[in-house]
């Protein structure tokens, strides 16, 4: 049965007069991010001598589609798009597989360390990441795994699950709680045993707080750059963050801004994507769960 609509409230002249300075306020920053935006994609089809003469936007020499292949080909952008999207979205999986079910249990189930656990992960998210970092550093490098390029690798992952595993454990175990037991209480009548009730109706029934949380976690981690400058030592295995920083700082040799702007949109694009397509899930998922 479709949920009925709630009829719109009447039109209030104070209530709306109070809103004024808020709305002002976020016309302002909506135009100053989409001037800002659209300077920068213009810029990206323009070429360096008409960026420093201010021109970039007339487009006098026309549309300049090639400087981005000059920057996917030659810039190395390629490579840290690649890596990014291999961090990101292992991560993600990961973290979803790992959290779901923990913050489940620990929704669902009372137990002795219940609390304990829970406290655990809430302390866990105020940690800043360069307190554990160089330990971090300092344990691995005694490994000697951090010249193998496919270990590197492979331990950035563990280390971007690792950090974020608390707050994607607390966001979907706060969602988890919005989901009401009857329908496990069905499901047990039926003689379904916890396990593949979760799996098989639970599970599929928190999709927008799964797709919201997977969001966060591959946006932190694909602008995510203070791990990977520290054990991302070689162009092979650098992410876009650390990737787009030394291009930045190469521009003083070569002078490639146009080139530079290209590659910004490139690394910019799959998270602009997330945000337009996917708003709604994103939105759906923070206001509230499911509830009934």
């Amino acid at each position: 049965m479709a949920k009925e609509r709630e009829p719109r409230k009447p039109f209030n002249a104070k209530r709306e007069a109070k809103l004024i300075p808020g709305y002002i306020i976020l016309i302002l920053w909506v135009l100053f991010t989409v001037v800002l935006l659209g300077w920068v994609f213009g810029a990206s089809f323009s070429t360096t001598k008409e960026i420093y003469k201010g021109t970039a936007l007339q487009f006098q020499s026309g549309f300049h589609f090639e400087n981005y292949v000059k920057a996917w080909n030659g810039s190395h952008v390629s490579t840290y798009f690649l890596n990014s999207l291999i961090y990101s979205l292992s991560s993600c999986v990961l973290l979803i597989v790992i959290c779901a079910p923990a913050a489940y249990v620990l929704s669902r189930f009372k137990f002795i360390a219940n609390k304990v656990i829970q406290t655990g992960f809430a302390s866990a998210m105020g940690v800043p990441v360069i307190m554990i970092i160089l330990p971090l550093f300092s344990l691995i490098s005694g490994m000697g795994i951090l010249n193998n390029v496919i270990a590197n690798k492979a331990l950035l992952i563990v280390l971007y699950v690792g950090i974020n595993v608390p707050y994607t454990t607390i966001f979907l175990l706060t969602f988890f709680s919005n989901i009401s037991r009857t329908y496990e209480e069905a499901a047990a009548i039926d003689g379904c045993p916890p396990k593949k009730t979760f799996w098989k109706i639970i599970f599929p029934m928190a999709q927008s707080g799964l797709a919201t949380v997977t969001i966060f976690n591959f946006i932190n981690i694909w602008n995510e750059y203070f791990i990977s400058l520290i054990f991302a030592n070689s162009d092979s295995m650098k992410p876009v963050a650390v990737g787009l920083y030394g291009m930045i700082n190469s521009m003083k040799y070569t002078g490639d801004w146009a080139g530079m702007f290209a590659a910004v949109v490139i690394v910019f694009l799959p998270t602009f994507i997330l945000y337009i397509f996917l708003s709604e899930k994103i939105i759906g998922g923070v206001t509230g769960g499911i509830k009934g």
